[in-house]
């Protein structure tokens, strides 16, 4: 994962940045190649999706769904079953580690391909979606 600007606030001092997927952890909610906007030191909650350090490579973004706080910190698991690199690989992630929550996320277009007034219709209204918490997801992932 990429991301855009302070770590803890948008270039223009509001709490919001942007960060790129890559990957495929967070498929089918996220593709590789969203953007997102991260809503830094927003509230938390079972469910949703946040940008966070990697507990082993502090360096390294990554973004996962919170499933459920522990004595450690958040338990995250991507919603990809296939893909790892989750909690089941490094246990419950410390708090401070966690960076924000994920608001939306953005789908850019595709340069260079050819598209019809009905396949770029389609792409304005499913570019740009909110990022839900979802609290079924939390309990179906916790039972993994």
């Amino acid at each position: 994962m990429r991301e855009s600007g302070p770590e803890r606030v948008g270039a223009d001092g509001a709490p919001f940045g942007i960060a790129e997927v890559t990957g495929v952890s967070m498929v089918p909610t996220l593709l590789h190649g969203d953007q997102l906007l991260v809503h830094y030191g927003g509230r938390l909650r079972p469910g949703g999706v946040a940008v966070l350090r990697h507990p082993l490579q502090q360096d390294l973004l990554i973004v996962k769904r919170l499933i459920e706080r522990r004595d450690g910190g958040w338990w995250v698991l991507g919603d990809n079953p296939d893909a790892e690199g989750d909690s089941r690989v490094f246990g419950a992630v410390p708090p401070e580690l966690v960076l924000g929550r994920v608001r939306a996320r953005y789908r850019p277009v595709t340069p260079g391909r050819q598209r019809s007034a009905g396949v770029v219709l389609s792409w304005l209204f499913s570019s740009v979606r909110p990022v839900w918490s979802d609290r079924s997801a939390s309990r179906r992932l916790r039972a993994r």
